[in-house]
């Protein structure tokens, strides 16, 4: 019977599927040869006032794109251009490298609308990637280009599916470098206060010892470019900050995860925390809230860059009832100001990041405002923001500066944010990749 069936099929039958096959292949190569051959490049020749390259300022500069990448930069008289070229004249702006935020939460939302313990118990990682869809748009259209974001705080690897929507240009949104779930010291971190025989949901992932080196490795074949872990946590016996991780431990991290070319990233506030995560060779700290100038300049010694997240802790004491510029700043933040000065004295690496999720997505430019507010000159906060945080997160072959060959990553303001930072609050275009998402020229 089944040799009866065979015999029924004409002989010809397999060489016509396979002969069908091959034309349809065929006929889709010719199709894509055909539409990348006919397809035309944008040209664009943008002439701003002003041009922040990253390092300093310029006059009398253009800037030419073509396709996603900066073909030349520099004087105007300087530049050839070829082919056709849409020229977008600046009138009184200044045109800097995207901006990236170097501490970022795209999952999170300000506190004063729903507290940190309700989103991440309460909201679904459905609804969260919802909300984060409209962060990652926000931050966008502020002019910044790229993120760090450092934890999904409780949304599992919601981070890794919410970069790669923006990378397959499913939706708007900056270049994410992420975290996914950030690795906490079993019994430190939250949400806290439920009887201890109720299993509650984190908003990292618990491991010690030798786990380390499981749970690294898991994280990032999850899709993590960055390691982020808790040096120090609200754990002490009057809830205060104390260490979570031996060095012995951090170290197993950071050499874990630098095997494969990825860097681990520390919250430290105590010094203790911090001395530790800088003795283990993490890349950056996070926070730094009782830094000192020894403890900084032993930063600056190992090559630890700070990111200090003012706003967060800025934002936190007006969500508690603090009027600021009303009443006078309580002895955290005067800390905090002090703090800070004392990293600026040391001469470490000073990254810009806000911790953006405690405070509002497209506000990112309050943390450079803040900046300047406590002791930096507005051109070294547009490093921060551009030139050294791409050489710390290592993406300065991509972004970060005005350079030809680096991609097209543009945020256009009016005046000059060297002169008043809040400038940059002024956008009149964003430009990523070569696509422009942000135009009121218009």
């Amino acid at each position: 019977m089944r040799r009866e069936t065979w015999d029924h099929i004409p002989v010809f039958a397999p060489c016509n599927f396979i002969y069908f096959r091959f034309m349809k292949f065929f006929s889709v190569l010719f199709l894509l040869f055909t539409l990348g051959a006919n397809a035309q490049t944008k040209n664009y020749l943008l002439q701003p006032d002003r041009v922040f390259d990253g390092e300093k300022m310029h006059t009398g500069w253009s800037v030419w794109v073509q396709g996603d990448k900066i073909m030349a930069a520099g004087a105007s008289t300087t530049i050839k251009i070829s082919g056709d070229v849409e020229a977008i004249r600046l009138t009184g702006a200044t045109l800097l490298p995207g901006l990236i935020e170097g501490h970022s939460h795209l999952l999170l939302h300000p506190y004063n609308e729903i507290p940190w313990d309700d989103q991440v118990l309460k909201e679904s990682d459905a609804y969260r990637v919802a909300r984060g869809t409209v962060h990652a748009k926000n931050t966008l259209m502020a002019g910044f280009t790229t993120v760090r974001d450092l934890g999904s705080e409780g949304a599992g690897y919601a981070d890794v599916g919410l970069k790669k929507a923006i990378n397959d240009g499913v939706i708007p949104g900056p270049r994410m470098l992420v975290a996914g779930r950030a690795i906490v010291a079993t019994g430190s971190y939250g949400p806290k206060g439920f009887d201890t025989d109720f299993e509650v949901m984190l908003g990292a992932e618990a491991a010690d010892g030798d786990d380390l080196v499981r749970v690294v490795r898991d994280q990032m074949g999850k899709g993590a470019d960055i390691i982020k872990v808790y040096a120090d946590y609200r754990w002490g016996v009057r809830g205060e900050a104390r260490p979570s991780f031996s060095i012995e431990e951090l170290k197993l991290i950071v050499e874990t995860a630098k095997s494969t070319g990825r860097p681990t990233v520390a919250h430290a506030s105590t010094i203790e925390g911090m001395r530790r995560a800088i003795l283990s060779g993490v890349e950056t700290i996070e926070h730094g809230d009782e830094g000192t100038l020894e403890i900084f300049q032993m930063m600056k010694e190992k090559n630890v860059a700070l990111c200090p997240t003012l706003a967060a802790g800025d934002a936190i004491a007006q969500y508690r009832g603090w009027k600021k510029g009303v009443d006078p700043e309580s002895d955290k933040l005067k800390a905090k100001r002090k703090n800070f000065q004392a990293a600026i004295q040391s001469g470490v690496t000073i990254c810009a990041g806000g911790d953006v999720g405690v405070f509002a997505h497209g506000d990112n430019v309050r943390e450079l405002e803040m900046m300047v507010d406590y002791g930096m000159p507005a051109e070294n906060v547009l490093r921060s923001a551009t030139s050294v945080n791409a050489d710390v997160f290592h993406i300065s072959d991509i972004a970060g500066r005005v350079k030809e060959n680096l991609r097209a990553d543009f945020v256009v303001v009016t005046g000059d944010p060297s002169k008043n930072i809040s400038d940059l609050r002024k956008v009149l275009l964003v430009m990523k990749e070569g696509v422009i998402y942000r135009n009121e020229m218009k």
